[in-house]
């Protein structure tokens, strides 16, 4: 399951915000609208655009936007819900064999578990699967990792493109020498590009790719703890002993709300079966 990822923009709305408030507050010369500049914006952006369509297929480029978006999502730990997912299937494959695990595959919806679980039914070995996972796991880094160079260039190029529109208002500038009250102003004209490209490439570009790096380690790294789990139903594991092997992967504080959560389900359950047996008498 999915949810906002507020960090992103905020990130972003805090960095653009400081260096508004750095240039507002700076005196006399603080006028925001003097680092405003529309040639500046094209020749950033165009050049970024047009650098990017040289780089990569049509079919890369129309992935942008869903790469983007994913740096503003993030996924809920599903970590401790897999525990228990796995615990149950192991309690069921030791008593009822593991054939009887297909009857569960309707209630998985982790189309990664799933696989992993039909492969086991099937009596494959334990090695196979574990290959058979893990180059799924290497094709999904693999798919991650090209969209995500999409951004990381976007982040190479954007300097680059501001220091040649500084190039152009600098030519432009040389130009008019004959003026020397021209100068100033049209310096820093020529400046703003190399501000644009430097801005966009440390706030927004490169950032988001580091987030989109960090949420396929933490993807790849859920799917090895599946791949562990699987193994252990597989293996006819003992149900505790799987859960202390796949709890070992929870943090010291997630650890302490899984057990807490356990402990309530658990007194729960024994509150209802003595109501029962109240009810019964």
């Amino acid at each position: 399951m999915t949810k906002k990822d507020i960090l992103t923009p905020i990130g972003i709305t805090v960095g653009f915000m400081m260096i508004i408030f750095a240039i507002s507050t700076n005196g006399e010369t603080g006028n925001i609208l003097i680092f405003l500049d529309v040639p500046s914006i094209f020749i950033v952006l165009g050049g970024v655009v047009g650098s990017l369509l040289i780089s990569f297929k049509l079919e890369q480029i129309k992935l942008t936007g869903r790469v983007i978006k994913e740096s503003f999502v993030k996924t809920e730990d599903r970590l401790p819900e897999m525990i228990e997912l796995f615990i149950r299937l192991s309690e069921r494959a030791r008593r009822e064999g593991i054939l009887a695990l297909e009857n569960e595959l309707d209630e998985v919806e982790d189309p990664f578990i799933k696989k992993g679980i039909m492969l086991a039914v099937d009596g494959i070995e334990p090695e196979v699967i574990t290959d058979i996972l893990n180059a799924e796991i290497t094709a999904m880094e693999e798919r991650h990792y090209k969209g995500r160079t999409i951004i990381e260039k976007a982040g190479e190029y954007s300097p680059a493109w501001g220091m040649i529109g500084t190039l152009v208002g600098l030519v432009l500038m040389l130009n008019q020498l004959s003026d020397p009250a021209t100068l100033g102003p049209a310096m820093a004209i020529a400046l703003i590009t190399t501000l644009y490209g430097t801005v966009l490439a440390n706030l927004v570009f490169i950032p988001m790719a580091s987030k989109l790096e960090a949420k396929t380690e933490e993807e790849a790294f859920l799917k090895q703890i599946i791949i562990e789990g699987i193994i252990g139903v597989q293996s006819g594991q003992n149900p505790r002993i799987l859960e202390e092997k796949l709890s070992a992967f929870i943090s010291n504080t997630d650890k302490q709300k899984y057990q807490e959560a356990k402990e309530k389900e658990e007194e729960a359950a024994r509150s209802g079966f003595v109501e029962d047996r109240v009810n019964e008498a």
